[in-house]
């Protein structure tokens, strides 16, 4: 093998894994005001965004395809503390009955996975606070997702 075969085998696994690693790449920055929700996160060209009024909070769905599905939860905020928040969304995903464990925790959000007869599914969730609603992100709620989809949704919200 030659060194100029090599190069080009190693810059085609280098763009493969660079690639990979930008689970941003094939979104765009899209405000969301325009539905209610003074926010702004990336979006799948082609998403489907759905608002609906749930009485005491609003509940925004970005879908696109079947590996993105992002609901957000907007109501009035009970506490500025966001920690208070999230540990709230913490304690309710493990007490959840199909809870595994948790994948990665930062300190807006978390993402866990969970194990339904023996099948793993991944989900998220995402605090933002902002002037006097909170705003929680998460997976939709049907679906079943992979981890990278969920670790690609969750960057988005971030």
């Amino acid at each position: 093998m030659t060194i100029r075969t090599l190069l080009y085998l190693f810059s085609i696994a280098f763009f493969m894994v660079s690639c990979k690693a930008d689970p941003l790449s094939d979104m765009k920055k899209t405000e969301l005001m325009s539905h209610g929700f003074p926010i702004a996160m990336y979006v799948p060209e082609g998403a489907i965004i759905n608002k609906t009024d749930l009485g005491v909070m609003q509940d925004l769905t970005i879908k696109a395809g079947d590996n993105y599905y992002v609901q957000i939860f907007s109501s009035d905020l009970l506490t500025l503390d966001k920690k208070v928040v999230l540990n709230e969304k913490l304690v309710e995903a493990k007490s959840h009955r199909f809870f595994s464990k948790i994948i990665s925790e930062e300190e807006d959000g978390f993402i866990f996975e969970k194990n339904v007869d023996g099948i793993l599914n991944y989900d998220f969730r995402y605090i933002k606070i902002q002037g006097d609603k909170e705003y929680v992100f998460q997976t939709g709620l049907v679906g079943n997702y992979s981890e990278e989809d969920v670790k690609a949704m969750y960057a988005s919200v971030k």
